[in-house]
């Protein structure tokens, strides 16, 4: 169920706590001072806060994506940091007796939104999923004797043709629905809660009470920053050779450790975990156990009866393909459900909007004089409708003639009937994320992606399919962002003109920094080795669908289509329980997506996340009001720390610099 902050990958549910609480009082009394035009509430500062940020979180991003391609939703966190920077920056100047402009709220919102377009690309680029799901190892690990996979049907990565597909495809999704945003926004009242718990923390900053918390979160996030990369260069002595280092400590024996079971000591993970959900981290937990608890161990004692003997076991006719179809079964069974249900919520809540028309006009009376003042600022500086249609159809000729150059397996036709589809399929994706908040952009990405692996055929039809898929995902998902960050502007009284440039220059520096970020990795990194680190789980996963969309279910190993089965069934009989239960027992009712992702990945960072799960937990018995407003920062310093070590460490395994020591275990060796 990908939240917002899953734009793109397939993310477990992942929201933070304080959404939930922000839902009911967004009606904050907005402080009416003078609100500055739009091109004053850009600034140059902003842009470049919102680049130093937006690289920060796009290595942060891509190594979620490359290792367990979950990657939580990290907006709070974003306009936290963007108050941090310039309030730093602005203390700096004043000690210099540099005179600077005050920092207001809609420059805070203008640097939310830009940041977060950045790093949006570094997530739904496809870098863990459809993108790397071209490369040569990944075809290679696919089974090259697997029908469906068809020899050379493989483009390794390359920084020119990447940055040329981002800006190609990037942009078209951000005028697909300009001209509805005051329909989803002011007349419909969409909730979007992402977008109104970003509003109502950067609300919160600039107000004079909001000031004193505010101290409080720079200070938690400046100490757990430090902490934590000073313990992720402690932790890179210990790591010279395969398999070593705290990373490796085998926290509950070797035994446990062989199957994946042991804390790795990853702030970042640890940080993940206190944003995501309680459900999302047992979700994972209960998978892992299931999967490399029970099920794998069993599975491969039957080697020579179900599979050959002779085969590696990271073949797709081995061990491996129950892995990977098994987790796809997951997916799809937990996707279709939940793009059902928001689809049937979507067109219920459309039609009782339909109805109640006449009630509506009776209504307006009623709005409090922030909702007016509100709507006159949103619609005084409105984006003019020709330009987004034009914009459109200038990006999509683009696209329609460069992709086919670029992959001539996908013909030129199919990009022309994307294009025509896109607008309809954002809306329905925008409205069902203003309801729920879940961004369903991959499920059409995956719909699109069998659909055109099967009419490309068996030649063409792998790399058709996912890029046809990323295609698809891009315009759906950057449309439906748009609407979360011009609820948020709505709300702080942001120009939605201003949004608009602050996200396409978002946009634009990201199609730069995500693939730039992702070669840091490829280059210095064994990226898609199924037992290093950086499994990049999601490459295979797509690549193996597109391969049942050409080949149907020839394509699985024996007894794997039946295991499927089971496990679709079980993902659809888990959300209808979840749905249809009294809420006291449905809310324990696990979250498919979040058990699929351990099945290919291991256990230990399920163990991770449970541990930041775990400092919530006591956290809000001992302190339940401070750790309401904390806990976003601590975690948000824990993922940045660990994330900025990420540069240097990377850096110094291009430069072929190894650490000193490798600590490993082994078992006592008995006399």
């Amino acid at each position: 169920m990908g939240k917002r902050g899953g734009r793109g990958e397939e993310t477990a549910e992942i929201e933070n706590d304080d959404v939930e609480e922000t839902r009911d009082h967004h009606h904050h009394h907005v402080e009416t001072k003078t609100i500055p035009p739009w091109k004053e509430q850009i600034t140059v500062r902003g842009i470049v806060a919102s680049l130093i940020i937006g690289i920060i979180y796009s290595i942060i991003v891509m190594k979620l994506n490359l290792t367990t391609g979950l990657v939580p939703n990290l907006n709070v966190s974003a306009a936290l940091l963007a108050y941090v920077f310039i309030t730093s920056w602005t203390k700096i100047l004043v000690k210099a007796n540099i005179v600077t402009t005050p920092f207001t709220r809609q420059e805070n919102t203008i640097i939310q939104t830009c940041t977060v377009a950045c790093y949006s690309i570094a997530v739904g680029g496809g870098f863990g999923s459809y993108l790397l799901g071209l490369d040569k190892k990944t075809y290679e690990q696919a089974g090259i004797d697997t029908e469906g996979n068809s020899p050379g049907s493989y483009k390794e990565p390359g920084l020119d043709w990447m940055i040329g597909f981002l800006f190609v495809v990037s942009f078209v999704g951000l005028l697909a629905l300009v001209p509805l945003r005051k329909i989803m926004i002011i007349d419909y009242k969409l909730s979007y809660p992402s977008g109104t718990a970003t509003a109502v923390l950067i609300n919160g900053f600039h107000t004079s009470k909001g000031d004193k918390m505010a101290k409080k979160q720079v200070n938690g996030f400046m100490k757990f920053f430090s902490l934590s990369f000073v313990w992720s260069f402690f932790q890179w002595f210990y790591t010279g050779g395969e398999q070593c280092g705290f990373v490796n400590f085998p926290t509950f024996g070797l035994k446990a450790w062989r199957q994946t079971f042991y804390f790795d000591f990853s702030t970042t993970y640890i940080g993940a975990g206190m944003i995501c959900s309680h459900l999302v981290n047992l979700s994972l937990l209960l998978g892992a156990v299931l999967s490399w608890g029970v099920m794998w161990p069993l599975i491969s004692d039957k080697k020579g009866d179900w599979f050959p003997q002779n085969i590696k076991e990271s073949s797709m006719k081995s061990l491996n393909g129950y892995k990977v179809f098994i987790s796809i079964a997951l997916i799809l069974g937990d996707g279709l459900y939940n793009f059902l249900k928001t689809l049937l919520c979507t067109i219920k809540s459309m039609h009782a909007t339909f109805n109640n028309k006449k009630n509506l006009k009776t209504d307006d009376k009623n709005e409090t004089l922030d909702d007016l003042q509100r709507n006159e600022a949103f619609i005084k500086e409105s984006i003019p409708i020709w330009v987004a249609c034009i914009g459109y159809l200038f990006f999509s000729v683009i696209s329609i003639i460069v992709i086919p150059i670029m992959f001539p397996q996908l013909k030129w036709y199919y990009v022309v009937v994307a294009y025509i589809l896109a607008p309809s399929l954002s809306f329905c994706n925008a409205y069902g994320a203003g309801l729920t908040d879940m961004n369903m952009a991959y499920n059409y990405g995956k719909v699109s992606l069998f659909i055109l692996a099967a009419l490309a055929g068996k030649d063409n039809g792998v790399v058709a399919g996912l890029i046809g898929c990323g295609l698809i995902k891009s315009i759906v998902s950057i449309s439906s962002d748009l609407m979360h960050d011009l609820k948020t502007g709505y709300l702080t009284l942001t120009s939605p003109r201003s949004m608009l440039v602050s996200q396409a220059i978002g946009t634009a520096i990201g199609c730069i920094v995500a693939p730039l970020s992702f070669f840091l990795f490829y280059k210095a990194f064994d990226v898609g080795n199924p037992d290093g680190e950086y499994k990049a789980p999601y490459a295979i996963i797509y690549r193996n669908m597109a391969i049942l969309g050409v080949e149907g279910f020839s394509a699985l190993p024996r007894h794997c289509l039946e295991l499927c089965y089971g496990f679709f069934a079980f993902a659809v009989a888990a959300n209808l329980s979840r749905d249809l239960l009294p809420k006291r027992f449905g809310k324990w009712v696990p979250l498919p997506m979040a058990m699929a992702v351990p099945f290919l990945v291991g256990g230990y960072f399920a163990v991770d996340m449970c541990v930041g799960s775990l400092v919530v937990y006591v956290w809000h018995r001992v302190d339940g009001r401070k750790a309401g407003f904390m806990v976003p920062a601590v975690a948000s310093g824990l993922i940045c720390g660990d994330g900025l070590w990420i540069l240097p460490s990377s850096i110094l395994a291009l430069a072929k610099i190894n650490p000193p020591i490798c600590m490993s275990f082994l078992p006592t060796l008995r006399s």
